[in-house]
This record gives C-alpha cells, structure tokens and sequence, in this order.
C-alpha cells in the first residue's frame, strides 16, 4: 500500500471520528460512522491474505448491518418526535434499536462473535486501531444518547462482557485474541457505569486506549503474534518486553499501576449508587482476566520454552528507542497517583 493511500485512509478515519462525535444530527452522525467504516476496511484487507479478506468482509457485513439499524432507529425517532436531535431520543423501540446497533458495532457480548475474528485476520497496527480508535465513534454516541437508554439492557450486556471476555480468553494462545476478549471485557466496565456517570465511562476509556496502545506497539515492534513467540522475544528485547510485562499487569487492574484507577472509580461509584452486590460480582469476574493477563506477563519476561542444547540462542541487538512506546509506557504504568486530581462527583 502506497504512502499516500495509508495518508488518505488515516485522514478519512480522523474525519468520520470527528464527524461522529461532534454531531448533534443522526444522519451527520451515521455518515460519520459509514466514513470510518470504508476508511478501515482496505487497512484489514491491505495483506491480501484469505485470512485477511475473510476479516474485511466479516467486518463489512457487521458494520453495514449496525449503521442500518443507527439510521433505522433514528429514522424511527423522529417519525414519533418530529427530532433529528441525538439528545432525543425518546421512542422506546428505537432506544432499544440503537441499544442492539452500537452493542454490535462495539463487539458487546451477545454480539461479540466477530470481534475475535477480525482481529485475528488483522494486522498488529491496524487491530490497534480496531480495538481503540474505532470504538470512540459509537462510544461518543452512547455518551450522548445515556439518559435515553434501557439501563437493564446495558446492564445485561456489560455482565455479560465482563463474564464471556474474562472465560474466552482463557484457552487462547493468539495474542490478538487475548487482546480483544481483553477489548470485550473492558468494554463491559465502561458500559456498567454510562447511565449512572458517563464522565468516568469516558476516563476508563481513555485509559483503555493509552494502555492497548503501548500493548500492540510493543508487540507489533517484535511481530509477536502468538504466545510461543512471545516466550523467545525478551531474548532480542529484554528491556521492552519487561515494560510490556508491566502494561500488561496495568491492563489487569493492578495497583499500584495506572488501570487500577477506571477499576477503583467504577466499583467506587457502583458502590454509591447502592450496588455494592453488582461491584463484588464484577471484581470477582475481573479475575477471569486476570488470569490470562498473569499468562501473558509471564510468558513475556520469565521462561523459555522447549528447546535442545544444540539450538541456535536469539542475542539481544541494539535497537533504537521507540519514543511512542516509552511515552505511552510510562503513562500507562504511572498514572495512578494523579487520581486525587480527578474532581468528584456527588
């Protein structure tokens, strides 16, 4: 793929994010996610790999049925209300429409099924991308529709995601499929909390991204693709790999790191809103993940796999700083004692 198609992609994906969360009118909104949608689809297929086209259209018919049911649900909307407002929304069959349509476009469980996959056909920066950036866009439209939507339905779907995230990820030994029941799972946090505090489903979000960030590029920089081979890497980079060992412990929800502090808020909030029960289940749930994340750490720093006495050993070489790694690498370990900063709500 040529410099200046990747330019013209990166662009158009910067513009319909922009477009989306900054729109007040369903059909701007639409045509912003319809943008992102056609700007990330030659960036999976870019290999030309079956696997990769296999993603594309996956990706493709999922996204195309979600936008038609976003236009579908507005569509319905403002038959009822005469409104084209996002904000008002307040036909009931459409706030459950638009409740199923971004659950699909986000990969929540029950309409998880195509995440893993696409993500498997991908490659390591454009499965960054499919975990980060392209879950803003119907996140922004969750943030501004959350008084609007069935409580009990996200509620469902976000047990549901913690739950399936935390038990699919066990068995897997692809790295990029850890990563998204990882993506299924968080998204399961923030969604628990949008309709009781939407400021902090925002802030988990954001912490989300930083630390994914520094996990793929860290991988990417290494071509880690599968567990194997992220037993041999920290042999080439010992340094980097302890640092990923480090995110990825961030990742779990360990203090003292930065991804204990979303974990803290959430349980802290649910908590006043006098759910102490739902807090408990969803931290004894977190430790499904924790367990693949433990995988993961200690297959990236700690041992070796089988090998004979005559095999050839992987030497360290020197390789240049990645200052975007580091950068996003400390702040995804570091955070965690500017959260007095964070102003709070009553």
């Amino acid at each position: 793929m040529s410099p200046l198609t990747k330019l013209t992609l990166t662009l158009s994906l910067a513009l319909g994010t922009t477009i989306t969360i900054t729109s007040n009118h369903w059909v701007t909104a639409w045509a912003g996610l319809e943008i992102n949608t056609l700007a990330i689809i030659p960036l999976i297929s870019k290999s030309h790999h079956p696997r990769a086209i296999e993603a594309a259209t996956k990706y493709f018919l999922i996204q195309a049925t979600a936008s038609a049911l976003v236009l579908f649900s507005s569509t319905t909307n403002a038959w009822s209300s005469g409104q084209w407002d996002i904000t008002q929304l307040t036909n009931p069959p459409s706030c459950l429409l638009l409740t199923t349509a971004i659950a699909i476009k986000l990969g929540l469980t029950p309409f998880h099924f195509w995440f893993p996959e696409v993500l498997q056909g991908s490659s390591l920066p454009t499965a960054l991308l499919l975990s980060t950036a392209m879950k803003l866009p119907p996140t922004a439209i969750l943030l501004l529709t959350s008084h609007s939507l069935n409580p009990t339905l996200l509620f469902t779907m976000a047990m549901m995601s913690i739950a399936f995230g935390g038990w699919m990820g066990l068995n897997q030994t692809q790295t990029r499929k850890i990563l998204a029941f990882s993506s299924i799972s968080h998204l399961g946090w923030m969604t628990i909390i949008i309709t009781y505090n939407p400021k902090l489903t925002l802030l988990a979000f954001y912490l989300y991204t930083l630390m994914t960030a520094s996990i793929f590029l860290s991988m990417s920089s290494t071509n880690t693709l599968k567990l194997s081979t992220l037993m041999t890497s920290w042999t080439k980079t010992p340094m980097l790999n302890t640092a990923l060992m480090l995110t990825l412990l961030s990742l779990a929800g360990l203090p003292p790191l930065t991804g204990f502090l979303p974990k803290w808020l959430i349980i802290q909030e649910l908590t006043k809103q006098e759910m102490a029960t739902t807090a408990t289940i969803i931290s004894m749930l977190s430790l499904l993940g924790l367990f693949f994340y433990l995988r993961l750490a200690y297959c990236s720093t700690i041992i070796l796999p089988p090998n004979s006495s005559n095999k050839m050993k992987q030497w360290s070489t020197k390789k240049p700083t990645n200052t975007l790694i580091s950068t996003l690498t400390l702040l995804s370990l570091l955070l965690l004692p500017l959260s007095p900063m964070i102003p709070t709500t009553t």
